[in-house]
């Protein structure tokens, strides 16, 4: 697109990075929270529900504020991070991943929470009659059936964190090359008179990803459900 110049392109990309990174860092805790909430009865399961699904609730600039207290170069988890390892979150492309995690996270284990609850135990109860070990049907019987769950999550995840702005300009701020991702990018192009055709520009790579997305989960799930011999 001619309306979008070089800073702009570079939102797009570091945005689908962080989206990418995002969904992969989170995807093997979500589906391991999904199944624990599916299939597991404990004391404090609910607690559990209820922080995974806080952001969804929470102001997401108060999400971002939480993530500086603790994931800051003196906060209590960044400063063991940054002494130890060397990592550091706070105003840099990794923190707005982190961000972006957390906020698709909820999303993410609904999405898979459901797959669970949509596999019939008795499949499972009948392959370990047959002698199948857990690992075994975990990947041949359980995990299978749950792959549309799986990638619906993924998808839906990965489109929720193109999207995150509140607590990622909390935590890591919009700095141009650097944290600056497309919804922080029209933010800041909101500021500057004149710059209406790069606001449209950037909107409409937004929708057009966003929708590619939505689409290539529908695809996948489809796809999936034909290999099951569902209709």
């Amino acid at each position: 697109m001619d309306t979008l110049g070089p800073a702009e392109w570079t939102a797009i990309w570091l945005s689908l990075r962080v989206a990418l990174v995002a969904t992969l860092g989170a995807l093997p805790v979500a589906i391991w929270v999904a199944y624990v909430l599916a299939r597991k009865s404990f004391p404090g399961r609910q607690l559990l529900n209820g922080l995974v699904h806080l952001p969804l609730v929470l102001p997401p600039v108060v999400t971002g504020y939480l993530l500086l207290v603790l994931f800051g170069q003196q906060g209590p988890i960044g400063s063991v991070l940054y002494q130890t390892f060397g990592i550091s979150f706070a105003f840099r492309w990794t923190g707005a991943a982190l961000a972006a995690a957390i906020m698709a996270f909820p999303l993410m284990v609904r999405a898979i929470r459901l797959g669970f609850e949509a596999v019939d135990a008795g499949l499972e109860d009948a392959a370990a009659t047959l002698g199948a070990s857990r690992g075994r049907i975990w990947r041949s019987v359980t995990l299978p059936l749950v792959l549309p769950g799986v990638l619906a999550g993924a998808i839906l995840g990965f489109a929720k964190a193109l999207g995150e702005f509140g607590a990622t300009i909390t935590f890591v701020a919009a700095i141009p090359g650097q944290t600056q991702t497309i919804p922080t990018a029209i933010y800041g192009l909101l500021q500057v008179p004149g710059s209406e055709p790069a606001i449209v520009g950037l909107v409409i790579v937004s929708v057009v990803l966003a929708m590619g997305a939505l689409l290539v989960s529908e695809w996948l799930a489809r796809r999936m459900a034909k290999r099951l011999g569902k209709p």
